[in-house]
């Protein structure tokens, strides 16, 4: 892991921008755990960011969500996974964009064009977490446990196979693939699931199927009225304080 830049922003978090081979990421880490503090530094507990369906790490609301969160005594960290962000996509992956732009234009359905481009997307973006997940618990300054917070898709797959996964928050606002949500069936740590009752691009029945599909026993549904971008700010707070309750 190779850090480019770092600068101190709010609250004393540091942030700094690392690579990982082709991986790109962004690190938010307390002050209480920056490396180089006077005396000995408190390794954080690690969350794990992932914004919706492979969306750039630079997100603004990913990264309000980081800080705030690295604030509160969490290493937080993002990557730009294969297929996201600003990485290279195949023909096929640009191919499904178009093909979702205009379906959605003509208002046509769209359900088999995400199963073609977030499947995919899931099976690529895992081994690059992973790694990123392998280098990040070799820092000093982060000790785990591990939480995720973000895309569905990617949370189900990670929750399911990786067993240093202690919980997760996810959002229910963006297509999950038919193998995701058979696969929910195996995530029993502990969840928050938070859903837009009024999201555009995500029908509530399948949602709620989802949240029953998990095979976890402690898990939580909040609900919020509005669209899908319009999840209200206290929900972060909620958040910091689930991952409290299982992380530290």
């Amino acid at each position: 892991m190779h850090f480019t830049s770092a600068q101190r922003i709010d609250d004393g978090v540091l942030e700094r921008e690392f690579t990982l081979g082709e991986i790109p990421g962004t690190l938010w880490t307390p002050e209480s755990a920056a490396p180089g503090e006077p005396g000995p530094a408190a390794p954080a507990p690690l969350i794990l960011m992932a914004h919706n369906n492979g969306l750039p790490k630079r997100d603004a609301r990913l990264m309000a969500r980081a800080r705030h969160t690295a604030a509160h005594g969490y290493a937080v960290a993002t990557i730009d996974a294969a297929g996201c962000g600003d990485r290279p996509r195949s023909a096929a992956e640009e191919q499904a964009r178009t093909d979702l732009r205009r379906a959605m234009q003509a208002g046509e359905p769209v359900d088999e064009i995400f199963e073609s481009m977030i499947g995919p997307l899931v099976e690529k973006a895992v081994p690059d977490w992973r790694t990123t997940l392998d280098a990040l618990l070799a820092l000093p300054e982060i000790g785990g446990p591990v939480g995720y917070s973000g895309w569905t898709a990617l949370g189900i797959r990670l929750a399911a196979t990786e067993p240093r996964i202690a919980a997760a928050g996810l959002f229910a606002g963006g297509y999950v693939p038919r193998a995701q949500r058979e696969e929910a069936r195996q995530v029993t740590v502990p969840l928050l699931f938070l859903l837009q009752w009024d999201d555009e691009g995500n029908p509530r029945q399948r949602a709620l199927d989802l949240f029953d599909a998990f095979g976890s026993r402690q898990r939580t549904l909040h609900a919020n009225l509005g669209g899908h971008t319009g999840t209200p700010w206290f929900e972060v707070e909620d958040g910091g304080r689930f991952f409290t309750r299982h992380l530290k």
